[in-house]
């Protein structure tokens, strides 16, 4: 084995210390006692949205998209044709990302941005992707921050009430929704007529997160919900704490700002797979498995971006790209491609087990015939090197012989918002 093979190996970050069969069991461990109301590092939050409700035509709606880094507003509605009309679409930066900002400057914030779109609508359907107790009335409670978001006076506060608040709107009706929720809701809208057993929804982006439909009779955490019917589950699976982590791992998570949460999230999505490879780079350098120029320059290195990180690995842009600049031969451009090679494929298997267990906890999808339809969104499953072949060839070989199950991936462009305008529309 070369150095960085060592280094891989002595460090445990490669696939092959991930045992899907051990990850998918500990997964449905923690998603049913989540759903039981037991110690559990996956909330299971109950969404109160069904998935199998009538979309209508010509009803406007107002959307809004909180997601990782932007924000996003629109006037929307579905013509007689059910397609998506999408007017005074404002893009903008998710406030509290930069700076931290107190709870009123946070609304207020908001609420800014919303100002020329207040009156097209008394509904608004409000894609807010952090964790959130959904209330029967469909707003709901910041229950924590996470992807850096820096306005520590929201926790705890109810979203929706204090957005019309801000807004100067107080009668106006907000449906609170994760994003994933939306996600899985905008697929389900874009393959109307085409059967599938069961639906999913996954981001993959700065954050990740899965949600998914389960029967009310097993979410016996909430009794008084009417045991037959069913609703969209938002697991924030972005937290679970039974992944097996590396000492890089809880290295880096240290040098977070939340240390001990959403630990997964923190092993591949976007927001944090850069910082994970600068950190295990650094180390690799302090170890020699670098060059004299090259690890001294390593060592150096502020935290890489995931795009940075992902370009030195498709060769585009190099000259700009401050890894490859830092390293000062070829053996060590190799070693340091063989080390985040290594955490990608690590990063799909993880997820491939992720979605593995959700399917498997549907109990559906059994016949080709009547797959589960997976939408998933974000860059990170779609652009980074390599990721979303390997997740397939993990997934598809956990989901044979006894686990036998069938699926189908779809994107739907602008799925947040979307999903968002269908959820104000039909609740």
């Amino acid at each position: 084995m070369n150095e960085a093979q060592q280094f891989i190996k002595k460090h445990q970050l490669s696939a092959d210390e991930i045992n899907i069969d051990t990850v998918v069991k500990d997964f449905l461990n923690e998603m049913n006692a989540g759903l039981s109301g037991d110690e559990s590092s996956l909330m299971m939050i109950p969404t109160y949205i069904e998935a199998d409700k009538q979309l209508k035509a010509n009803l406007p709606v107002i959307a809004i998209d909180a997601g990782g880094t932007n924000f996003r507003t629109a006037k929307v509605h579905f013509d007689d044709n059910m397609k998506l009309i999408v007017e005074d679409l404002k893009n903008g930066k998710m406030p509290a990302v930069d700076e931290e900002l107190s709870k009123e400057e946070f609304f207020r914030a908001m609420a800014a941005f919303l100002e020329n779109s207040k009156d097209y609508s008394d509904k608004i359907g409000f894609c807010f992707s952090y964790a959130v107790e959904i209330f029967p009335n469909k707003d709901g409670k910041l229950l924590e921050w996470s992807k850096e978001v820096k306005a520590p006076e929201v926790i705890g506060q109810m979203i929706g009430k204090n957005l019309l608040e801000a807004m100067g709107t107080p009668d106006k009706h907000v449906v609170l929704l994760n994003d994933t929720v939306a996600t899985l809701l905008a697929g389900q809208a874009a393959t109307a007529g085409k059967q599938y057993d069961t639906y999913l929804g996954f981001i993959l982006g700065t954050g990740t997160n899965t949600c998914y439909i389960e029967n009310n009779k097993n979410i016996t955490k909430t009794p008084e919900l009417d045991a037959n019917d069913s609703q969209i589950i938002n697991i924030e699976s972005g937290n679970f704490g039974k992944a097996p982590r590396s000492d890089i791992d809880l290295l880096f998570d240290s040098q977070t700002k939340n240390p001990g949460r959403y630990t997964f999230e923190k092993m591949f999505s976007g927001g944090y797979l850069g910082g994970l490879c600068t950190a295990a780079l650094r180390v690799a350098a302090n170890e020699g498995v670098f060059s004299g120029e090259s690890k001294q320059n390593v060592k150096e290195l502020t935290e890489l971006s995931s795009e940075e990180v992902n370009k030195f690995e498709l060769g585009v842009d190099m000259q700009q790209n401050r890894l490859a600049q830092a390293l000062a031969n070829e053996e060590d451009m190799n070693y340091a491609r063989q080390i985040i090679e290594a955490i990608i494929e690590r990063a799909a298997k993880l997820v491939a087990a992720n979605l593995a267990a959700v399917i498997m906890q549907t109990g559906k999808a059994r016949s080709a015939e009547r797959p589960v339809l997976m939408t998933i969104e974000g860059t990170t499953f779609y652009k980074l090197k390599n990721f979303q072949s390997m997740f397939e060839d993990f997934l598809k070989g956990y989901l044979s012989g006894d686990n036998q199950r069938y699926y189908e991936i779809v994107e739907v462009e602008n799925s947040s918002l979307v999903g968002a305008a269908i959820a104000g529309i039909v609740n």
